[in-house]
């Protein structure tokens, strides 16, 4: 295994510094996502307590609300799944980084198919969460209807 000098390392943490400080937001919506995730799975054990005091319409709506918070915690769910996955493929592509100076390999395109898939991977846990917090909205609209019908 040949031995690379310190100055062919140090351009090489230098190319690191963007994934690691990816990882670092990513970190920070996976807190968001969890937190989030950690509500719905709350508001549902608290519902479906109350459902066996419930009859009628005021059932009917519980589970409406129930079945909500179920898809909205599958959404949340694959969320979480894409932006951890992307941190994982940042991760990758720091060891890529360093395995191709320390091995003096070329390997852009390995590079960057692994920096395509976590941001497509990045990309798609956002879509999730903007689906999530529609659905969210959604929820509160149905919620509100009984207080305030004409809301738009």
């Amino acid at each position: 295994m040949p031995l690379t000098s310190l100055e062919k390392i140090i351009p090489m943490l230098q190319v690191a510094i963007g994934p690691v400080i990816l990882i670092s937001g990513v970190g920070l919506l996976l807190l968001t996502m969890t937190n989030r995730l950690g509500r719905a799975i709350d508001r549902v054990r608290q519902l479906t307590r109350e459902l066996p005091d419930r009859t009628g319409r005021e059932r009917e709506h519980i589970l409406a609300q129930v079945t909500i918070l179920y898809r909205r915690a599958r959404m949340i769910r694959l969320s979480i799944t894409l932006a951890a996955l992307s941190a994982l493929l940042a991760s990758a592509l720091i060891i890529t980084l360093f395995l191709t100076a320390l091995l003096q390999w070329e390997a852009g395109l390995p590079a960057s198919l692994i920096f395509i898939a976590c941001m497509s991977s990045l990309f798609a846990s956002l879509l999730a969460f903007i689906r999530d917090i529609n659905m969210s909205l959604h929820a509160l609209k149905l919620e509100l209807e009984s207080i305030k019908p004409d809301l738009d």
